[in-house]
């Protein structure tokens, strides 16, 4: 194990008794999955936009399920069905077999709206942002949440959805993701409410924790931000970072590499 943080951080982790994960975009990378992470990160995911000339955070903006809802579900849709097929690289096991060994457990606050660390089998965990697999009215017109059950045609030439769109079972009108996305005024939060009530009851039963933030970056600073204040009191954090490792008063531990390679170095023996 070389001295890039890996030998503090692997102590750190020997001697906790319950895991915090704290996870933004680049905890997907290793999985296969972008980051968005800049115009061109976003454009080489999506030529189609690069085309129109639209940015992530244009096209992620809800107004287009007013003004244009085959444009808007063409790109949620297409996320839709890439998250469904993509598979937990192994960083995931690794994190959840070491969380389950602790006596309080395991437990996980992301921004990502993938559904990634459930599909690996983590069962409390709370999604800053949302989830794609989950749905609203656009209006809306209630409080309704419920499960994405279905498949959308998109041409994947334009990334413009084919219709039928899906549809909300109370009024009839569009649905949309139960994503935050920018600028969002009609995101419904009680889903992500719920979870995130739950994981602060765990961490007020697991205050020592020791907290492991994986791939997240100062531009949308939620989760590092979380995880900061979830390690206020104790110092025990564990920042892995390839692009903006560095932790602020030497409170935490630095390591400098992608999930997947630094998980495996901390985790795997």
């Amino acid at each position: 194990m070389t001295d890039d943080g890996l030998s503090e951080a692997a102590e750190m982790l020997a001697g906790a008794s319950a895991l915090l994960v704290c996870a933004g975009a680049g905890m997907g990378v290793d999985s296969g999955l972008p980051d968005f992470r800049g115009n061109e990160g976003f454009w080489r995911a999506y030529p189609p936009y690069a085309r129109l000339g639209l940015s992530f955070a244009e096209i992620a903006d809800p107004r287009h399920f007013a003004e244009d809802p085959e444009l808007a579900w063409g790109f949620y849709g297409h996320r839709l069905e890439m998250y469904r097929r993509t598979e937990p690289h192994a960083g995931f096991g690794l994190l959840l077999r070491h969380g389950r060994g602790l006596p309080g457990g395991v437990a996980v606050f992301t921004s990502n709206v993938d559904g990634q660390f459930q599909r690996a089998g983590f069962e409390l965990v709370a999604e800053a942002h949302g989830s794609i697999h989950h749905l609203q009215c656009a209006v809306p017109c209630g409080p309704d949440i419920w499960p994405a059950d279905f498949s959308l045609d998109i041409d994947e030439s334009t990334m413009r959805a084919r219709p039928p769109l899906p549809s909300c079972p109370n009024c009839g009108g569009l649905a949309r993701p139960n994503i935050m996305m920018f600028g969002d005024f009609d995101w419904l939060p009680s889903r992500t409410d719920a979870q995130t009530r739950a994981l602060g009851e765990w961490r007020r039963a697991n205050r020592n924790a020791v907290v492991v933030e994986i791939g997240a970056g100062r531009a949308v600073p939620t989760v590092r931000r979380y995880a900061e204040l979830a390690s206020a009191a104790t110092g025990a954090l564990i920042r892995i970072n390839p692009r903006e490792p560095e932790v602020r008063h030497g409170r935490g531990v630095s390591v400098p590499r992608a999930a997947l390679p630094a998980l495996t170095a901390l985790l795997a023996g």
